[in-house]
């Protein structure tokens, strides 16, 4: 018997679902002679499939000397982008779901997210730092259309006067104008649109179910016309599929009012370098050994290298190129190096409890 290769899954970044590192046991799709069947099997539709979860906690600490922020928040596990490059991907196996499919299609939601939020911003000693939106999964993902967790955390920070960050690439974000709008006035937001090409047809395919590049700058827009602080993430740069657009990217960006930008590169922790190779193979055969092989010489010869100082920026020539390309694009274009705003903290009130009879003060 041959074994099935994997097929393009339209409105999915994975063709298939490995098992994840943890599991045991694993299974593979073989061909035994009767074709339709095999093929049948080998490329299924999968619905999105979301679990009401509870939460015992949801703020998280980070102390990554790469990562701007100390505190983040996610509502959602998984998410339903299905971007093929998600260094996100690999956290499913804890859940024992599959980094592959599983990760954009067996997705969690904090139900409870709001409840505990306020609990834990309540409790004795508590002191405020700005929390990230979006640091592992897409708080705007298209299921927070109907389950509104994001939302929720955002009028219970605007609420107590905390300070937040948000990073995202679905245009759903303007939904939230109204509360986002009145936190920028008092210093309280910033939002990062991470736009990495302005190629339809090769977004469609690295992150189907994102905002489409043309939409994603719309917001952006609209975010900086609404005097929110807005940049743009030129993330993840992947060198010979959509290097080519960083300038043109950045330039758009810069006239659609966002004031800051920046960029990392592609990481394949875990499991995702599997998953990518097979995405490669799929979507550009042709370029699938030149592409890898740029990834391996910014990671010291491997598919990933997990060194905090070179992680998010690579190293080597071909870094060091993307490096000065960013730099010599950010001054022509007025951008200032990506940096988290100096967020007031000294608003913060403690939140209060949730009473019918509303609030006189």
């Amino acid at each position: 018997m041959q074994t099935v290769p994997p097929a393009r899954i339209k409105g999915r970044g994975a063709a298939s679902n490995p098992e994840g590192r943890f599991e045991t046991v694993r299974h593979q799709a073989e061909d035994d002679g009767w074709q339709h069947a095999v093929l049948d099997e080998a490329a299924p539709r999968p619905r999105t499939q979301v679990t009401a979860e509870h939460a015992r906690s949801v703020i998280s600490r980070n102390d990554s000397p790469d990562v701007p922020f100390e505190q983040s928040l996610n509502p959602y596990r998984g998410c339903e982008h299905g971007c093929i490059y998600c260094f996100a991907r690999p956290s499913h196996s804890y859940l024992n779901l599959s980094p592959g499919l599983d990760f954009e299609t067996k997705l969690r939601a904090k139900v409870n997210l709001a409840e505990v939020l306020r609990a834990e911003l309540a409790k004795p000693g508590y002191v405020p730092k700005p929390i990230n939106l979006g640091s592992n999964t897409d708080p705007y993902q298209p299921v927070e259309k109907t389950w509104r967790l994001t939302r929720a955390a955002l009028e219970l920070l605007a609420g107590c006067h905390h300070p937040c960050t948000i990073v995202t690439k679905n245009a759903m974000v303007e939904r939230d104008l109204d509360l986002l709008a009145p936190m920028a006035r008092a210093n309280l937001v910033q939002v990062f649109v991470s736009i990495n090409s302005l190629d339809n047809h090769l977004a469609e395919k690295l992150e189907p179910r994102a905002s489409a590049p043309h939409r994603r700058l719309q917001a952006v827009q609209a975010l900086a016309q609404a005097g929110v602080p807005t940049g743009v993430l030129v993330a993840p740069i992947i060198p010979a599929l959509n290097d080519r657009d960083m300038e043109a990217v950045l330039e758009r960006a810069a006239a659609a009012g966002a004031s800051t930008a920046g960029y990392t590169v592609l990481r394949l922790p875990w499991e995702l370098k599997t998953l990518f190779r097979e995405w490669l193979a799929i979507h550009v055969p042709q370029r699938a050994d030149h592409v890898m092989s740029l990834v391996m010489q910014m990671n010291g010869g491997r598919d990933y290298d997990s060194d905090f100082r070179t992680r998010m920026r690579g190293q080597g020539p071909f870094a060091d190129l993307l490096r000065r390309r960013f730099e010599v694009a950010c001054r022509r274009y007025g951008f200032a190096r990506v940096r988290t705003l100096q967020l007031d903290c000294t608003r913060f009130t403690l939140p209060r409890k949730p009473s019918p009879q509303g609030e006189l003060f």
